[in-house]
């Protein structure tokens, strides 16, 4: 199989195996662009990532696992933004147009999409380097979308599940080492806070997902808000895998730069702290403050002794 329109009609195979659209979707692959219908009293919400082979997933990593990344990354940043997913397109660079990966491939991501009841609508396919691009399409109610700058000083800040692990993964890869198999779930199957993001649109004032490192995406909601922020290093969430695996120190850096977590880290008034733990409850995932939004421009960690603690990279460079 190598000719474009294959590749395509495989897609639209799989979709068709998959049960009917949803109702909102006027139409979808097939012709020149979808049609899709958005509700009154909402506003559509768009989010796009590219990951490319030995960039954003290493190369041996299973095709089902990347169709799963692929569309999670995007989902997360839907969630950052207290949108619900709907609708995404897919662009995909092949090497060659493998019947055998492209099924593996939408194995993982249309098992996503189907837990978040998410259309694919449409797309593109290429010959080229291995290479992704989704873009995601979700529905916020009309002026209750979450954004960076809207934080406030003295805002407590929360980050969900725990930091860390993904990057652990990958710093046991670079190194030639066995991955542990916790750690390497959370690098190829990070699970999007869709859920708690709609939850936290009526409990916080500002949201981000973890996807560069902490401290450097918490850095973008302090200078869009024009705030600083002071981050308490050891009360950032771990998980016994990645405690097992590193040291106290290469945890620490691991947790507060290492990026891929696809958490939702977001600030709120003290006032809710039960509204955000009953609602982290409620989405079975959990939620820890790790420090406080200030007057003082720019992020600080502090470690339990109080002493002021700096990170070896606070986060990802793309360039």
């Amino acid at each position: 199989m190598s000719a474009e329109f294959d590749l395509i009609a495989r897609i639209a195979a799989r979709l068709r195996a998959a049960g009917p659209e949803r109702a909102d979707v006027r139409l979808g692959i097939g012709d020149d662009a979808a049609l899709l219908r958005v509700p009154p009293g909402h506003e559509l919400a768009v989010a796009t990532d590219t990951l490319n082979a030995g960039v954003h997933f290493p190369d041996a990593t299973a095709p089902a696992d990347i169709g799963w990344k692929a569309l999670a990354v995007n989902l997360s940043d839907l969630a950052a933004m207290g949108a619900r997913p709907a609708w995404c397109t897919l662009s995909l660079s092949l090497p060659a147009g493998e019947a055998g990966w492209l099924d593996a491939f939408l194995d993982g991501f249309l098992a996503l999409a189907a837990r978040h009841d998410v259309a694919l609508v449409g797309g593109d396919t290429t010959r080229g380097p291995l290479s992704l691009c989704v873009t995601a399409l979700g529905l916020a109610e009309s002026g209750r979308a979450l954004r960076r700058d809207a934080a406030r000083a003295d805002d407590e800040i929360w980050v969900t599940g725990t930091l860390g692990d993904a990057a652990g993964a990958l710093a046991q890869w670079r190194a030639g080492a066995p991955m542990d198999a916790a750690l390497r779930q959370r690098l190829d199957r990070p699970q999007p806070r869709v859920a708690m993001g709609a939850a936290l649109a009526a409990l916080a004032h500002a949201c981000i997902d973890v996807s560069d490192g902490l401290l450097a995406d918490l850095g973008h909601v302090c200078e869009a808000s024009g705030l600083g922020a002071e981050v308490e290093v050891d009360a950032l969430p771990a998980s016994p895998a990645l405690r097992a695996a590193f040291d106290d120190d290469a945890r620490r850096a691991l947790q507060a730069g290492g990026g891929d977590d696809y958490e939702l880290c977001f600030t709120a008034p003290p006032s809710r702290r039960a509204d955000i733990e009953a609602a982290a409850g409620a989405c079975g995932v959990a939620a820890t403050r790790i420090g406080r939004t200030v007057a003082t421009r720019g992020v600080r960690a502090f470690d339990a002794r109080g002493q002021a603690w700096t990170p070896p990279s606070a986060g990802y460079a793309h360039f």
